[in-house]
């Protein structure tokens, strides 16, 4: 690579599942710009998701709600923009702290979105169809310089190796392709499925055959050893890494999930994927994506209350989970596995 080569910054420092959809602008940017150094910008827990890409030159952790909170993050990290000496930025995030921290940085050339807060501080704009999935609309910050049609729109990850994972994975991950993946836990309240229909499932599952690997964050050991107790499943809910969880995802032969990361994990590995949608909506663009999935979801008037979901059900009825039946769930199984 030339001493002059350009320097580019991806900005992404949201949440883990959307670092997995804003992947594909990785080789998009490459394509555009093939000698280039491309560095990404993303929080300490989603740069394990692409710190093995080998279209990156580095990765630049942001630790925005701790270590690099407020204005001191922000002069740490400006410094280190403006030590590597970047070119030019593309800003995936859109919050006002990522449009002031480019500023500051004094890139030359900074992309960013119309609907992205103080957009006024961006050099170019662009703008996101709503109507889109999330994977094209992270594309578009790149319709100014290429036709969407032109770049590939798979999303891509890299698993660590076995000599990487943590021993209770190397210890009870059973055979590859023979196991499902079930994921009941959610950051948000109303996107979780109950755990009950996940246990029944999960004995389903169990009945013909198939070994279940429970996985999540520490937030979900409560609800997975719910779905576990007495069952025989593995749980490596709390004692795993993102690095595992990747491993035992692109490992599995099927994978059931409620709208969060691992949904969009089983499309970057195209896994099988029954992707339980309660309070949200994949027509908010956040859907499976190239992979053989199935959507299991209630059509209600009330759906989807919030991009996101919410802590609780706005008209405190809960019918968009208490609704869906594990019948319907099994029934998108058996249909993945017949394929």
């Amino acid at each position: 690579m030339s001493a002059k080569a350009i320097k580019i910054l991806l900005v992404q420092t949201s949440y883990l599942g959307d670092t997995v959809l804003s992947t594909p602008v990785i080789p998009a940017l490459k394509k555009l710009y093939p000698d280039s150094e491309l560095w990404m910008v993303t929080t300490p827990l989603s740069a394990s998701l692409v710190k093995r890409d080998p279209l990156l030159t580095g990765i630049i952790p942001f630790d925005k709600r701790r270590k690099d909170a407020g204005l001191s993050g922000l002069r740490t990290m400006k410094n280190c923009f403006q030590e590597i000496g970047f070119n030019r930025a593309y800003a995936l995030h859109r919050s006002a702290r990522t449009s002031i921290l480019l500023w500051l940085s004094k890139i030359p050339v900074r992309i960013g979105f119309t609907n992205a807060k103080l957009s006024f501080l961006y050099h170019h704009l662009q703008k996101r169809n709503p109507d889109d999935h999330d994977v094209i609309r992270n594309l578009s910050i790149l319709a100014d310089e290429a036709p969407i049609e032109n770049f590939e729109v798979e999303m891509r990850l890299f698993p660590p190796e076995t000599d990487e994972l943590s021993q209770i994975v190397k210890d009870r991950l059973p055979e590859p392709g023979t196991y499902a993946v079930l994921v009941p836990g959610s950051a948000w309240e109303t996107k979780r499925w109950y755990w009950e229909e996940y246990r029944k499932t999960a004995e389903y599952l169990l009945g013909k055959d198939t070994p279940v690997v429970l996985i999540g964050a520490e937030a979900d050991m409560e609800v997975n050893q719910k779905v576990a107790d007495g069952l025989g499943i593995i749980d490596v809910a709390g004692k795993t890494s993102v690095d595992d969880a990747m491993y035992i995802m692109k490992n599995a032969k099927l994978s059931v999930c409620n709208d969060s990361m691992s949904l969009h994990m089983a499309s970057a590995f195209k896994i099988p994927c029954a992707a339980i949608f309660c309070a949200t909506s994949p027509a908010q663009g956040f859907g499976p994506w190239k992979n053989n999935a199935i959507i299991v979801e209630k059509n209600l008037d009330c759906r989807p209350c919030s991009r996101h979901g919410t802590r609780k059900c706005p008209n405190r009825a809960e019918a968009c989970m208490k609704d869906l039946s594990h019948k319907e769930v099994i029934g998108a199984i058996e249909l993945l596995l017949s394929v």
